[in-house]
């Protein structure tokens, strides 16, 4: 599916509940759904991620565009059970663990998430969850995967006897059609000016944002803005 067919497609749901980190990915999710619901909200965590100025940026980023936050913290949970380079402020997030998989991998990550975010949902009585997750990219994280997304709304459906649906906007998508997909929605200048992807939390501006210029997830991002520049001509 292209950034145009993403753009262009229909939701079945009315009230969506975006999960939000305040990254390229997440704000672009955020910005999709703002097009296709009546009614979203973000939900957001804190889980001791060494780049938590990320938080700062989507508070600001929802301030902005009038979505109600729900930010969960769970920093506890995640120091006690959890191990990453994401979660130190020393370790090369740019390495490989024993398994062959990034040091900036948090097992678990975004299973956790999703199962707080549909909890919630629930509460609130919204009918759809959207999250940034991406096969196409995805860095080697398992839980980006297609068939991760689809089992995991699967058993927590089953779980609660509900029906949420997870849509997942940019899972088929590189970084250069996610730059076009935000920049359709009307957000592009949102996406560079105030969203952070950086593991090492470097507020420096570059061309296409915020990052430290080193980590994976900076070079991915200048890669991708890079291929939509020149995509636009």
């Amino acid at each position: 599916m292209t950034a145009l067919e993403m753009y262009e497609k229909s939701v079945t749901g009315k009230k969506a509940l975006v999960i939000f980190s305040g990254g390229q990915d997440s704000t672009t999710c955020l910005l999709w759904a703002l097009k296709r619901f009546d009614e979203v909200r973000a939900i957001s965590y804190r889980y001791g991620q060494r780049h938590d100025v990320e938080l700062d940026l989507a508070a600001d980023i929802c301030a902005q565009l009038g979505v109600v936050q729900t930010v969960v913290d769970l920093s506890a949970q995640f120091a006690e059970l959890n191990e990453s380079a994401l979660l130190t402020a020393t370790e090369d997030v740019n390495e490989e663990t024993s398994r062959g998989l990034p040091a900036s991998f948090v097992p678990n990550r975004n299973l956790i998430f999703l199962v707080y975010a549909h909890t919630f949902a629930q509460k609130i009585g919204f009918d759809t969850l959207v999250t940034g997750v991406c096969q196409t990219d995805y860095s080697g994280y398992p839980d980006c995967r297609y068939d991760f997304v689809q089992a995991a709304k699967s058993t927590m459906n089953m779980a609660s006897e509900v029906n949420i649906e997870v849509e997942t906007p940019i899972m088929w998508l590189n970084k250069a059609e996610t730059f076009m997909l935000a920049d359709l929605c009307g957000g592009i200048d949102i996406i560079v000016g105030k969203t952070l992807t950086c593991y090492n939390a470097e507020l420096t501006m570059n061309r296409y944002g915020f990052g430290c210029g080193k980590c994976n997830a900076c070079l991915l991002r200048e890669k991708g803005y890079d291929e939509y520049v020149a995509m636009k001509r």
